[in-house]
């Protein structure tokens, strides 16, 4: 899930500390955000940000400039620090495309909140995404993997696989955690993707409000009808009781259903069809099918989809020699920090031996991804079942024909055709 499970304590590895120099801006500000030349590595254009690391500045489109963070250490050091807030509404607050900026004035749960309202919410949810339910959720996961391949083998190749796989694996998955009905995939899908990626700021306000209206209807369905999923819990525990109100509930249920698909969707058919780039790597994980967990770290740090969080300083924060000042904006890069050589030894080689827990994938500090214990799961059974059950998997046609997604939304691939 883009926020969208308090996790396990995991003492990260020690992480060479990044050099302290003064103002290091580039020259010229690089644009941000920019399209991938290659959906598996940052844009080409990024490169002195990279040498810059670990604060630099970029032009956004609107010609204004904030910092990105590109420095591993720096990052985490940040991302901890609560004078960063994610409220939309601070003055400074980064807004790097247009599309964004039509969205900027409307609250959004959980991602665009601070503590103590950010604390309230998510300990709402953190039972529902623990290690413990989210191991209850495999078998459920393995049987929808396994009738999704099912049919796709029975349909024949060759097939589409974010149509036919990637995308309905974590739909279905967070449909039936949350007590969405399925039936109802085909249009919050299609919302989802105008909401991340309309043609146009207006077209991606619409999407918003429609998916806002779906959920309402719902929520007040369930409210005379309750079920036992996720959203009618939230209904007889905290909206019953005052604790949140409509209004709330329901941008809570549009960030965990739309994160809840979207992100791992994009994972899928990216980690897919960078496994079927790197073959000896493919050829690794098959013949040692115990790397897998590891293995999906490395994916998650290697193609950090969600690369750009927003943050703006609410108090001047003296970070690496430098000072960010009050209401300036602030990105992270997530496709930088997680090829930082400070942190990682040859950080574009894929390497399954290498430990890549300690990456910004899922963000870091109060906003880490609550989701991140069910993506690693859908992403492993998914992964895993896929290239056992088709050993033959290859793509269906040049690599270098096949769209992906432009850089100003969650990175992955439009369409993936396969064959096997």
């Amino acid at each position: 899930m883009t926020e969208p499970v308090a996790p396990q304590p995991v003492v990260p590895e020690p992480v060479a500390p990044e050099p302290v120099a003064p103002e290091p801006v580039v020259a010229e500000p690089v644009a941000f955000p920019q399209d991938r030349g290659c959906p598996y590595h940052p844009p080409a254009p990024y490169q002195p940000l990279r040498e810059a690391r670990p604060l630099s500045r970029v032009a956004l489109f609107d010609g204004g400039t904030v910092w990105v963070v590109t420095g591993h250490a720096t990052a985490r050091e940040l991302l901890a620090d609560q004078r960063l807030s994610t409220n939309r509404e601070n003055r400074g607050f980064p807004v790097p495309t247009e599309r964004f900026a039509q969205l900027r004035n409307r609250r959004t749960a959980l991602l665009g909140v601070d503590d103590p309202e950010h604390h309230t919410q998510r300990r709402m949810l953190i039972p529902s995404f623990t290690v413990k339910r989210v191991t209850a959720l495999r078998p459920q996961i393995q049987r929808t993997v396994d009738r999704l391949l099912d049919a796709m083998t029975e349909q024949g190749a060759p097939a589409e696989l974010v149509s036919a796989y990637a995308l309905p694996v974590p739909s279905m998955v967070i449909c039936a955690l949350l007590g969405v009905p399925y039936a109802d995939h085909d249009f919050f899908e299609a919302q989802s993707r105008r909401l991340l990626r309309g043609p146009s700021p207006a077209d991606t306000e619409d999407a918003r409000d429609q998916l806002n209206e779906y959920l309402g209807a719902l929520i007040d369905r369930k409210r005379e009808d309750p079920g036992e999923a996720l959203l009618d819990e939230l209904i007889q525990q905290q909206l019953h009781e005052g604790t949140v109100d409509r209004r709330e509930l329901i941008s809570l249920a549009a960030i965990l259903l739309v994160a809840g698909h979207e992100t791992t969707a994009n994972m899928i058919s990216l980690g897919t069809f960078t496994l079927l780039q790197h073959p000896e790597q493919l050829a690794e994980l098959r013949a040692q099918e115990s790397l897998m967990p590891t293995a999906v770290e490395e994916l998650l740090r290697f193609l950090s989809i969600a690369d750009g969080m927003l943050r703006v300083a609410t108090e001047d924060i003296e970070v690496a020699g430098t000072t960010i000042r009050a209401d300036e904006g602030v990105i992270f890069s997530t496709s930088l920090i997680n090829r930082d050589t400070a942190a990682y030894t040859a950080p574009d080689t894929l390497d399954w031996h290498r430990s890549a827990r300690h990456h910004v994938a899922f963000g870091f500090g109060i906003h880490q991804c609550l989701g991140q214990n069910l993506a690693r799961a859908e992403m492993e059974i998914a992964l895993r079942t896929l290239f056992v059950r088709l050993p033959g998997l290859r793509l269906a046609a040049p690599a270098e024909t096949i769209p992906f997604k432009p850089g100003d939304t969650l990175q992955g691939m439009v369409e993936l055709p396969v064959a096997w």
